[in-house]
């Protein structure tokens, strides 16, 4: 009696061992499907876009402005350069604020307070860039500047930028061990000077990548620039004026009835997916050398 009770029992452990098994090996499958489907799906829209966007590539592509409506030719010079110049600026305003505030969030956010600033992060980083164009336009274009700028789409897109500098570098700067920040507290070393001189260094290259991330985010924000900065014909590098740049370029190519615009739309749609891509790469090596 005992042995087959000890029989059933292996039966049907053995039983639920090949359910699990079995169990196991679907979900991977399905998994890998999912993954598969989304691979095609992604590999079907680069080569679409290049195979759209490869035709405009050339010199003039990069160097000319756009000519008026109906003349073929041009290219999109003003909208690159407007392009850098304001992800230059909104680096510029967005790196400190994001930076001051993670440092603050991981060193020293404790109680209320902190728990208030990353609830106002995480508002900010799921707030629509349609939203903060919005904000931006009622606010400096209307009331402060007065006109649409360049100015005006920089503060936009530090303003998308901001919290994801901040919850980024937040996280990397958590990681980094005690003992560092203990050993140089133990010396003497002031808490200030820990954090300038002993945190934020041993985890650059992870900030580096935030800031990355950030950029390439802030990179293919159209809507926030539609309301802020306009968009121009010619080439700017004042701020202060409307400013080209280069997803505005694309909706003005691509909402246009000529073809020979549309194809300028797929080949600023193709330099800009090379641009985020190649942004994305460089922080995924980060990422990698920071893991090494």
């Amino acid at each position: 009696m005992i042995v087959e009770s000890a029989r059933g029992s292996l039966h049907v452990a053995s039983q639920g061992e090949r359910r699990r098994h079995l169990v196991d090996r679907a979900m991977a499958a399905v998994a890998a499907g999912t993954a598969l489907v989304g691979i095609v799906a992604l590999a079907w829209i680069l080569g679409y876009v290049v195979w759209r966007g490869a035709p405009a590539l050339g010199v003039a592509f990069f160097t000319e402005r756009p000519l008026p409506y109906g003349e073929p030719g041009g290219g999109v010079g003003p909208a690159l350069v407007g392009t850098l110049l304001m992800l230059g600026a909104a680096a510029a305003l967005s790196i400190p604020l994001g930076l001051g505030t993670a440092i603050y969030l991981a060193e020293f956010g404790r109680g209320p307070f902190a728990r208030v600033v990353r609830f106002v992060v995480d508002l900010l980083a799921g707030l629509p860039s349609i939203v903060v164009g919005v904000f931006v336009w009622a606010l400096l274009v209307r009331q402060v500047i007065g006109h649409y700028s360049g100015l005006a789409g920089a503060a936009a897109l530090a303003i998308v930028m901001m919290p994801i500098i901040t919850r980024s570098v937040e996280e990397v700067l958590r990681l980094v061990p005690d003992g560092l920040r203990e050993g140089a507290l133990a010396l003497g070393v002031p808490r200030w000077r820990t954090i300038l001189g002993v945190v934020l260094p041993t985890a650059r290259i992870g900030v580096v990548t935030g800031l990355l991330l950030a950029l390439a985010r802030a990179g293919g924000e159209t809507a926030p620039l539609l309301l802020t900065a306009l968009g121009n014909q010619f080439f700017n590098v004042n701020l202060f004026e409307p400013m080209a740049s280069l997803p505005v370029q694309i909706y003005t190519y691509a909402v246009s009835p000529y073809d020979d615009w549309h194809t300028k739309a797929w080949g600023g749609a193709l330099v800009l997916v090379l641009v985020i891509g190649g942004l994305n790469l460089l922080a995924r090596v980060a990422s990698r050398a920071r893991r090494l």
